[in-house]
């Protein structure tokens, strides 16, 4: 029997945070996302997270059956905004000051080094003709490569996240460090099934 390649066990600076904010090195990645704008709460933000998950799983079974078989990784987003509409927001102020509509995203889930490109084709065109979900049309294989960055673990529900990233705020200062990257978030627990003050959330930012 093969074993299962559990990314959460290979990466484990990747897929795990203390605490407290410290300084990380990320390896280089690959993903299937797809990208949207507006508030998480809304249909068309949970449409996505639907397209992405089938598609990962057809993904699993395909390589499954060729004895690659691998454990459908943790939901992650990547986060945005204009920066011209919204100017001087710090990484603290743009989570309470910009409305949660005007936020973009980029959803992941990573990938095995040995799923490729044609792969994800093929598993697009199969969530297609068996489960008719168009937003596949949409996914992407996305490669990130964030090097060094700030992260830490937040505990409890997001609308409390703004205190965790003052800290990563307050020790970007203290080593005077700067942003060089998308605000990067984890979702290590289920929060469509999670009690909020339980959620567990990597929060990260590629600094320089």
């Amino acid at each position: 029997m093969v074993d299962k390649l559990d990314l959460t066990k290979k990466y484990r600076t990747y897929f795990t945070a203390k605490t407290k904010p410290e300084l990380v090195l990320i390896e280089t990645a690959q993903f299937i996302s797809i990208c949207g704008k507006g508030d998480p709460s809304e249909k068309q933000f949970a449409d996505r997270i639907e397209a992405l998950y089938s598609t990962a799983y057809t993904l699993k079974s395909a390589h499954k059956a060729k004895n690659e078989d691998f454990v459908v990784s943790k939901l992650e987003g990547l986060w945005w905004f204009d920066e011209k509409k919204f100017a001087n927001k710090t990484i603290v102020s743009a989570s309470v000051d910009v409305p949660r509509s005007e936020w973009e995203y980029r959803l992941l889930i990573r990938l095995p080094d040995f799923v490729t490109k044609q792969d994800l084709e093929k598993a697009r065109e199969t969530v297609m003709a068996k489960k008719g979900i168009q937003l596949v049309r949409q996914l992407e294989f996305f490669t990130m490569t964030e090097g060094r960055s700030i992260q830490m673990l937040h505990v409890g529900p997001f609308s409390t996240e703004s205190e965790s990233l003052q800290q990563i705020g307050a020790f970007m200062e203290t080593n005077k460090l700067t942003k060089n990257g998308l605000h990067h978030e984890i979702y290590l627990s289920d929060f469509r099934k999670t009690e909020p003050n339980k959620l567990k959330t990597i929060l990260r930012e590629p600094v320089r």
